[in-house]
């Protein structure tokens, strides 16, 4: 065999290899496409554009989101007129390989960021997914997380929990209106970081979550209302009755969560006890 076959074999053979071991390919994951039932003609074509899917493609694996699916989850969070009368915002959503976590791109959608809809939809059950949101027009984005859960629940063949999918869609809406106070960037790492302490020390009483917010706000140096505070901790609450797996929401919301390492914010449960807390502990040590 003569040096040039030698190298193509070789070629060849790392090819090969390379293609055995990869994650399952683009073309081989399952997807669906959930789309707002009140599209019109022209407001359809242009969604399906930004999400970089065909009329045969949405034929092949599609739901439906109405408008009263949407006031049926945001109703105890947004005011009807917020909400609307017509079901517009689009999502796509495809499965990745393990590890992969939620990769979330925008279009059209002026109130919710990228990392709100990754937060949310961890809190939800979603793992591993290429999550596309769109609006024909600028839209907040809010009833998307309703398409996302439909499309996730199509393609995994099990619907999320209800009670995980209600405090995701709160968290949605508590993240984006303290955003608007202290800013997006700042509204995501602080609910994240509170989220975080909650699920791994098993915080669930209103006083304990108070002081893992007021530590995650000191240690991010921002100032809270007592409104925000207060949406926070009615959060987090529900979110401690649910069975999350801290490591499973830091691996599906790598990057936040990232952030709030490099921001060293690690709220403990030793952190949030109260002075008071800590003296008893100390007490009944001496005496065991």
């Amino acid at each position: 065999m003569n040096r040039k076959k030698q190298i193509l074999a070789g070629t060849m053979a790392v090819l090969m290899t390379v293609a055995a071991a990869a994650p399952v390919m683009a073309a081989e994951a399952k997807y669906c496409v959930a789309l707002g039932a009140d599209l019109k003609t022209e407001e359809r074509a242009a969604v399906l554009k930004l999400l970089n899917v065909t009329e045969d493609e949405v034929k092949e694996s599609s739901v439906t989101v109405t408008n009263e699916e949407e006031h049926e989850y945001l109703d105890d969070y947004l005011s009807k007129s917020v909400i609307g009368s017509r079901a517009l915002s689009s999502v796509y959503v495809r499965e990745a390989s393990e590890g992969y976590g939620i990769q979330v791109t925008t279009h059209n959608i002026s109130y919710c960021t990228t990392g709100m809809y990754q937060n949310a939809l961890a809190t939800a059950g979603m793992k591993d997914a290429t999550v596309v949101v769109a609006g024909p027009f600028e839209l907040s984005g809010t009833a998307a997380l309703i398409g996302a859960v439909k499309a996730y629940s199509e393609i995994s063949g099990e619907p999320l929990k209800a009670e995980a999918v209600e405090a995701a869609t709160e968290e949605l809406v508590t993240t984006g209106e303290v955003a608007e106070e202290i800013g997006s960037d700042d509204a995501e790492a602080l609910v994240g970081a509170v989220k975080d302490a909650i699920v791994a020390e098993g915080i669930t009483d209103e006083e304990g979550i108070n002081k893992a917010i007021d530590e995650a706000a000191d240690k991010l140096n921002i100032s809270l209302s007592e409104e925000d505070r207060q949406k926070i901790n009615d959060l987090m609450q529900k979110i401690g009755e649910l069975d999350l797996n801290v490591d499973q929401l830091k691996s599906q919301a790598k990057q936040l969560y990232d952030k709030i390492g490099d921001l060293n914010i690690n709220v403990s449960k030793e952190e949030v006890q109260g002075f008071f807390a800590k003296i008893i502990a100390w007490i009944k040590q001496l005496f065991s």
